[in-house]
């Protein structure tokens, strides 16, 4: 059966959308064990308490292949210690599925590491479109003193693997307060690289 098409306002302000199908928000507990300095995240929870660092409003048409999943994400500006306000990052299940993310309000980063660890940093402002290629992990950072609001599209079969960046004990890097361009690059020490058998079985085309 044909559907309908779907129109959706994007609410800059709240960092919201029209016509959505479903929501989420991850707070500051939700990021539990992504930030090296741990005081200091302890130090955060105890002060600001529990609060929503990002939330997200997607339409989601079904998991039909060949279809799209596309939304808005906003994310808080704030620090813990050195390290901005990120989100989890994922690989998608289907890895070799693609994204767009579309800057609409604010500064940020998009941090993506490839299956052999190379890493990668695409600058997001408003009117930037961040294409994110197969087979790239990537997480979203808010370097700004305002919120981040993106608008993002993904093919609906996609899904998420939110463990590939837990298994290997964090991305390489980690993006840290700088004095040049108000972030750097820091080497992650605890970072497990992926064995080569694991990067051949994330490099496979689905249909």
């Amino acid at each position: 059966m044909i559907r309908e098409p779907v129109s959706s306002v994007v609410d800059l302000k709240r960092g919201a959308m029209s016509a959505n199908t479903g929501r989420y928000e991850k707070r500051l507990s939700d990021l539990n064990g992504l930030y090296a300095d741990e005081v200091a995240f302890q130090a955060a929870l105890a002060e600001l308490g529990d609060v929503v660092v990002y939330d997200v409003e997607d339409f989601r048409p079904g998991p039909h292949s060949g279809d799209l999943i596309y939304g808005v994400t906003r994310m808080s500006p704030g620090r813990i210690g050195e390290e901005f306000y990120l989100t989890r990052g994922h690989i998608h299940a289907k890895a070799d599925r693609p994204e767009i993310y579309y800057g609409q309000k604010g500064h940020g980063l998009m941090q993506l590491e490839s299956p052999e660890g190379e890493t990668r940093i695409v600058d997001i402002t408003p009117q930037t479109i961040c294409y994110v290629p197969p087979f790239w992990i990537h997480r979203s950072i808010n370097i700004g003193n305002e919120d981040l609001v993106m608008v993002f599209v993904y093919p609906s079969d996609s899904g998420q693997d939110y463990g590939i960046i837990e298994t290997s004990q964090g991305m390489r890097h980690r993006v840290v307060a700088g004095e040049a361009e108000g972030w750097q690059l820091a080497e992650n020490p605890a970072y497990r690289p992926r064995s080569a058998e694991a990067v051949r079985s994330l490099m496979k085309t689905y249909a």
